[in-house]
C-alpha cells in the first residue's frame, strides 16, 4: 500500500469520526465510542452551547496501566461550561485482579478532585466506593494484616512457602521472623498479577474482606477520612456564631458555629422491605422480646484469632442497621416470620416513627490551621454545608464527646448546650456532661435498655424527685435517673437549676 492511499484512508478515518461527533453533540447520535487517540483534542461533554445536552453515561473499558490516558479520556465528557456532570461507570470482568487497574485510577481522581472547585469526596468525587481505591491507608492496613495471617498460618488456602514462591515476595526476616520492611502495596499488587485467575480471586477475596473490616471499623469509630464531605438535609440554620480567633496578618477570623440540621428520615414502608428482601436473599424477623421488625441479609464475614471465617449478617431496622455474626443471631430472640406477621410489625413501627429529626452541629470554620493544634487530633474530617439563607460554610465538625474540651481550649467556657441537645447526645451519641456540683450526665444501660443517669447526686435525691427524677437500687446501690421520654429536656432544665 503506497504512501498516497495510507493518507487517503486516514483523511477518511478523520472525516467519519467529524461527522459521528457532530452527530452526537447534535443530538441525532444517542452514542459516542472513542479511544484514547479519538479522545486527544477533543470535547463530548454536555455543553451548554450544544444542542445535545443530556447528561452523559460515560463508560470506560479497559482502563490499562497507565492512569494519566484513563483520566485524559474521562476529561473528554466532564469539563467547563456543562450543563450536568457525567456519571462514569468503568466496567470490569470478574477476574477481580482488574480493580488494580480501577484503584489506580479512582486513588488519581481522588487526588485531582480537590484541584475541582473543592468537590473532594471519597474515590474520586463520589464515582468510586471506598473500598475500591486499593492503594489508601486502610489498605495499607489491610495488606499488614493479610501478610500477618499468611506468615502465621492463619490463611489455610495459600501457605507462607507457596505465596513466597509465587509471588517473589519474601515475608520472612534472616533472623527467621516476620519482616519489618514488607513488601509496598503496589508490588503485592502487580505480583499478584502474575498468578493463575483462581488464586488471584482467593488472595483479593482475603485482602478486600480486611480492607472492609478497617473500613467498617473506621466509620464506627467515628474517624473514617472522607476528604470534604457535603452534608445534607432539609434544612440548616446558624443558631450562633462566635469569633475565636483572628489572624495578626491577614485579618482573617475562625468562628465557632452552632447550627440547626432538619433531616427527613428515610422510612422504608414493608412493601419496599419486601422487595428489597426478595432481591437480596433476605429473612424477615421479629424479636419476640421487643416485637420490632427486621431484614437480615448475608454480609461480608469477619476472621477471628484463628484466620477461622465468622459469618455475619445485616440486621436493617427502620432506622437503624447492625451487623452481627449468624451464630449470635441464631442464639438471640430474633426469630424468622411470615410475610404477613413482618408486615404487621414494621408497619406499626414506622408509624411511630417522627417524618424529621431536628439535631445541631457544632463547627469550627474560617482560618483553621493557626488553631489546627489544639483541635482534636484523632478526628479531623472536614465538612462543607450551605444554610437555608445561602451561606455556604466549610469546616471542622466537632465530635459530640470533644465539644466541652474544645470550646474551653479556645476560650469559650459559657453552656451552649440546651437540655433537649444535651439528651438527644448523651441517648444517640453517648455524651457525657460534668455538671456543677460533681454531677455527671452520662447514658447507663441498665437490663439491656439505655438510661439517663445522674452520677454523685444521690445526696440531692429528694429535690430531683421532686422535679421529675426517680431512684432505683441497682446492686445494693441507689442511683438517680432522668426518664427515658418526652419531658426528659423540661426534668433535666430543672435538675440544672438545682444543681446552680
Amino acid at each position: 500500500m503506497n504512501l498516497d492511499v495510507c493518507l487517503w484512508i486516514h483523511a477518511v478515518v478523520a472525516r467519519i469520526f467529524i461527522v459521528e461527533t457532530a452527530a452526537f453533540m447534535q443530538g441525532d447520535n444517542k452514542f459516542l465510542i472513542f479511544s484514547d487517540a479519538g479522545g486527544t483534542g477533543r470535547s463530548y461533554h454536555a455543553d451548554l452551547n450544544a444542542v445535545n445536552r443530556r447528561r452523559r453515561s460515560h463508560y470506560l473499558l479497559e482502563a490499562g496501566w497507565r492512569a494519566d490516558n484513563a483520566i485524559q479520556g474521562l476529561g473528554r465528557s466532564h469539563r467547563t461550561n456543562q450543563a450536568s456532570a457525567p456519571v462514569f461507570r468503568p466496567v470490569t470482568t470478574n477476574v477481580i485482579g482488574e480493580r488494580r487497574f480501577i484503584s489506580t485510577i479512582a486513588r488519581r481522581l481522588d487526588s485531582l478532585g480537590a484541584l475541582t472547585r473543592g468537590q473532594r469526596q471519597t474515590g474520586g468525587n463520589g464515582i468510586f466506593e471506598a473500598k475500591d481505591n486499593l492503594e489508601s491507608n486502610y489498605a495499607e492496613h489491610a495488606l499488614y494484616e493479610l501478610f500477618r495471617q499468611i506468615y502465621q498460618g492463619r490463611f489455610y488456602e495459600v501457605p507462607l512457602g507457596t505465596f513466597e514462591q509465587m509471588t517473589g515476595l519474601s515475608l520472612t526476616s534472616h533472623e527467621g521472623g516476620m519482616k519489618i520492611d514488607l513488601p509496598p502495596l503496589r508490588q503485592f499488587l502487580n505480583r499478584l498479577l502474575a498468578l493463575r485467575i483462581d488464586m488471584q480471586n482467593v488472595i483479593f477475596e482475603r485482602f478486600e474482606l480486611l480492607l472492609s473490616q478497617q473500613i467498617e471499623a473506621a466509620i464506627a469509630a467515628d474517624v473514617y477520612e472522607m476528604g470534604v464531605e457535603t452534608l445534607r438535609a432539609e434544612r440548616f440554620t446558624v443558631l450562633s456564631q462566635e469569633a475565636v480567633y483572628t489572624h495578626a496578618q491577614t485579618g482573617s477570623v475562625t468562628n465557632y458555629l452552632k447550627v440547626e440540621r432538619n433531616q427527613k428520615n428515610n422510612i422504608r414502608t414493608a412493601e419496599e422491605m419486601l422487595e428489597f428482601a426478595t432481591q437480596y436473599q433476605g429473612m424477615l424477623m421479629i424479636n419476640s422480646k421487643s416485637g420490632n421488625a427486621a431484614v437480615s441479609i448475608p454480609t461480608h464475614s469477619l476472621f477471628d484469632s484463628e484466620g477461622g471465617v465468622v459469618p455475619r449478617v445485616l440486621l436493617i431496622r427502620p432506622q437503624k442497621e447492625t451487623r452481627l455474626p449468624v451464630q449470635d443471631l441464631e442464639s438471640s430472640t430474633w426469630g424468622q416470620v411470615s410475610i404477613d406477621a413482618f408486615a404487621a410489625a414494621w408497619s406499626i413501627e414506622i408509624d411511630a416513627l417522627p417524618k424529621f429529626t431536628t439535631d445541631s452541629l457544632h463547627l469550627v470554620t474560617g482560618i483553621l490551621l493557626p488553631i489546627w493544634k489544639i483541635l482534636p487530633q484523632h478526628n479531623s474530617r472536614v465538612f462543607r454545608l450551605q444554610t437555608s439563607d445561602g451561606q455556604k460554610i466549610l469546616g471542622r465538625v466537632v465530635n459530640a464527646h470533644d465539644i466541652q474540651t474544645v470550646r474551653e481550649q479556645l476560650g469559650l467556657r459559657n453552656q451552649l448546650l440546651s437540655p433537649e441537645e444535651l439528651v438527644k447526645l448523651v441517648l444517640n451519641q453517648r455524651y457525657t456532661q460534668q455538671l456543677p456540683g460533681g454531677v455527671t450526665l452520662r447514658r447507663s444501660l441498665i437490663a439491656g435498655e439505655p438510661r439517663i443517669e445522674l452520677v454523685n447526686a444521690i445526696s440531692l435525691a429528694e429535690r430531683l424527685l421532686a422535679v421529675g427524677c426517680f431512684t432505683e437500687i441497682i446492686n445494693w446501690k441507689k442511683r438517680v435517673f432522668i426518664p427515658v421520654s418526652d419531658k426528659a429536656p423540661a426534668i433535666l432544665a430543672a435538675v440544672i437549676e438545682i444543681l446552680g
